[in-house]
């Protein structure tokens, strides 16, 4: 079955009669393919979610409906079976997959072999594109009563409050819902733990698992250098050994690699099954790209539109050329105002948010993003520009991806980052049929091993994952490893997996530089929050093993005045607009702040806690866990922090603060925001319902 990309345009000019000879052809052309066999043929199954598409502009066409449902029946589409038209065979089926606690959504053929591998109670890997609809295998597990602890390990915060609202809302009654580090379940009540590696692993409440869930399972594969795979493969360890049962998602892999010895026994399932079309288009030979990509954005038939560019910095100043030259919204006005208002009136993204833009990337605060990610799915904002961040699972509702680079930090990516991109252009009930523009030639072709350190020799695995097997998979060889370890940092296991959280060979020179700072009389050994100095003193001792730029600043020097800067300011919102006061930097570095935010949460925490512990040797009464504690939630109250996780930005939080807690103080929120305070704008009181409800 071969339709080409120009015939599927040719079709939508096509006069009455013509129109309806033409498709009823494709029809019959598809029916002989399924005869002949390969239903599973990528080419075949576009013509449904393209036949879709058609149908919904061509009114004349609505004869045909009963037939386009009878093909999505034979292909496995079934969520395409139009219930008011198919023949009583095609609509039995389609209400036998059909799943009333998630809203009514009808799975598809693939789906229903997963979830009966998963009901059985096998181990499951699943391969699948990005539009298969993966989630819902999740939420309909969930659904089915069989599963009362279940552990979801999700790659970032802004995958996670994704997670965390669509949950709540089909299972608020049902379950438990578990994210935040400070949060403790009840034995007696089902359980889901929603965290991304770093939080699971330390968890200490998880009892025993029915169920495991590793979204973006690729990141165990330690090849695809990813600098927090040690922790998601020591993690994802940790939570099937107390799990009965796990299940992995992922997009494009071809093969799952395991030791012959190992312990873990999966089903892997491969599937090309993908519930949308794409058109693809060539632009590598355009001579000016950045003029074509301006062109391109300016035409309202590609939005809302996904551009993917290679690093941060170059996302900004894009975006930020775009709206010099174009405005394609009147919907995001207050957005801009308030991003002005709560951030600074300097940075330049309030200009492009102004004219209808918008970022997406790894340095913009979460609550920001996750707004940003919204009005991209209204289309207020209907052109995104975004790095690879959000390729993780976040959903989008793109009709159009362009996708202007070929690298990721100058580093050129790959067929299978190349595919995942490329997946994000369609949305299935929104659009059938997506765009890809290319203006750069694609990678070649090949094929996606994924080699999990957890499925491999034990033995060879890396020191950093090692110091976190449990007793029952230690062996002689690793217990003799982690001996030495021990001996090297002069410390016990506890400790030992702290070092490990910022890589042992960076303990171990940062165990000589305490040492040497020591012996200099640096102003390591205190107790509580410390002096200007104390803090100069500890951050020179971390910069001498990883570089200030990691943290957010260009020098030691700025990094000490930045958290000082935090620690002192009376509101977020006075510590940014005092930072945009000052900044004289580069236009599309502003926000390397929220940079240096994010490395307050989890970076320096973990580095403060390794000066202590090797200070703690020489001056056992030197304790730093109050400041700790203080910088990983900006020295605000831990309330704050969590709701800004849950999408509710920190600077509409603490004005309202009093104490409460984070339900209470949510509650408080949404109350505020349903009768219309006036004491938030109509913008703010959009933005909570929207993040809360």
């Amino acid at each position: 079955m071969n339709v080409s990309q120009d015939e599927w345009h040719e079709l939508a000019n096509l006069t009455s009669t013509e129109l309806k000879a033409r498709v009823f052809r494709i029809l019959q052309k598809a029916a002989i393919s399924i005869q002949e066999g390969d239903a599973d043929d990528p080419r075949l199954l576009e013509v449904v979610p393209r036949l879709a598409d058609l149908f919904l502009s061509k009114p004349e066409l609505d004869g045909l409906r009963e037939a386009l449902s009878s093909l999505a029946r034979a292909t496995g589409l079934w969520n395409y079976i139009d219930k008011e038209q198919a023949t009583t065979a095609d609509l039995l089926l389609a209400e036998s997959v059909t799943v009333p606690e998630l809203g009514g959504v009808t799975l598809h053929r693939e789906q229903i072999v997963a979830l009966n591998d998963l009901l059985a109670g096998r181990n499951l890997i699943l391969s699948a594109p990005t539009s298969f609809g993966k989630s819902l295998l999740i939420d309909a597990l969930l659904a089915s009563g069989n599963y009362s602890r279940i552990a979801i390990v999700l790659p970032t915060i802004a995958l996670l409050d994704e997670f965390r609202r669509r949950l709540k809302k089909r299972f608020s009654e049902r379950f438990e819902l578990v994210m935040h580090p400070a949060d403790r379940s009840q034995e007696e009540k089902p359980t889901i733990f929603l965290g991304t590696q770093e939080r699971l692993i330390s968890r200490n409440d998880l009892g025993i698992l029915d169920l495991t869930v590793v979204d973006e399972f690729y990141k165990l594969d330690p090849n695809r250098r990813d600098e927090r795979s040690i922790t998601l493969n020591a993690a994802v360890s940790k939570l099937l050994n107390k799990s009965r049962q796990f299940f992995f998602l992922g997009p494009n892999i071809d093969d799952v690699r395991f030791s012959s010895e190992g312990r873990w026994k999966f089903e892997f399932l491969k599937t090309r099954f993908s519930t949308v079309a794409v058109d693809t288009y060539d632009l590598g030979g355009v001579p000016d790209k950045e003029a074509r990509l301006f062109e391109e954005l300016a035409e309202e038939r590609h939005w809302p539109a996904l551009v993917f560019v290679s690093a941060p910095d170059k996302a900004n100043r894009l975006a930020s050329k775009a709206a010099e030259q174009m405005a394609v919204s009147d919907g995001s006005a207050e957005f801009a105002q308030w991003l002005s208002d709560n951030v600074g009136p300097n940075w330049s993204l309030v200009r492009t948010v102004r004219f209808g833009f918008g970022v997406h990337h790894g340095r913009l605060p979460r609550a920001i993003a996750s707004q940003m990610v919204r009005m991209f799915n209204t289309s207020d904002l209907p052109v995104l520009f975004c790095t690879s961040t959000l390729i993780e699972g976040v959903n989008t509702a793109a009709k159009t991806v362009l996708i202007f680079d070929k690298a990721i930090n100058r580093e050129a990516y790959d067929f299978f980052t190349y595919s995942n991109i490329k997946g994000r252009a369609g949305r299935l009930g929104e659009h059938h049929v997506g765009q890809v523009y290319l203006f750069n030639r694609p990678p070649d072709h090949q094929s996606m091993e994924v080699a999990p350190t957890l499925f491999g020799d034990q033995d060879e695995a890396p020191d950093d994952y090692v110091v976190h097997l449990e007793e029952q998979e230690v062996t002689r060889k690793t217990d003799t490893r982690v001996a030495r370890l021990k001996m090297d940092l002069g410390l016990d296991t506890a400790g030992l997996r702290l070092a490990a959280s910022i890589g042992l060979e960076n303990s171990l020179a940062l165990k000589e530089t305490v040492s040497n700072a020591l012996r200099k009389k640096a102003s390591l050994v205190w107790t509580g929050l410390p002096k200007y100095g104390e803090i100069r003193a500890v951050i020179d001792v971390i910069c001498s093993v990883r570089r200030a730029s990691e943290f957010g600043a260009f020098t030691p020097s700025q990094l000490t005045y930045l958290i000082n800067a935090l620690r002192l300011a009376t509101s977020m919102r006075e510590f940014l607009l005092d930072y945009d006061k000052k900044y004289n930097g580069k236009a599309e570095a502003h926000d390397n702040v929220f940079k240096f935010l994010r490395a307050c949460e989890y970076g320096l925490p973990q580095h403060l806690a390794a000066v202590d512990m090797f200070v703690k040797q020489r001056s056992p009464q030197s304790d730093y866990s109050l400041f700790i504690q203080s910088i990983s939630r900006w020295f605000k109250p831990e309330a704050l922090k969590n709701l800004d996780e849950e999408g509710i930005p920190i600077q509409i939080s603490e004005r309202f603060y009093f104490n409460e807690s984070k339900h209470a103080l949510a509650q408080k929120l949404l109350l505020l925001a349903r009768r219309k305070s006036e004491r938030l704008t109509e913008f703010e009181r959009k933005w909570i319902l929207s993040a809360l409800e």
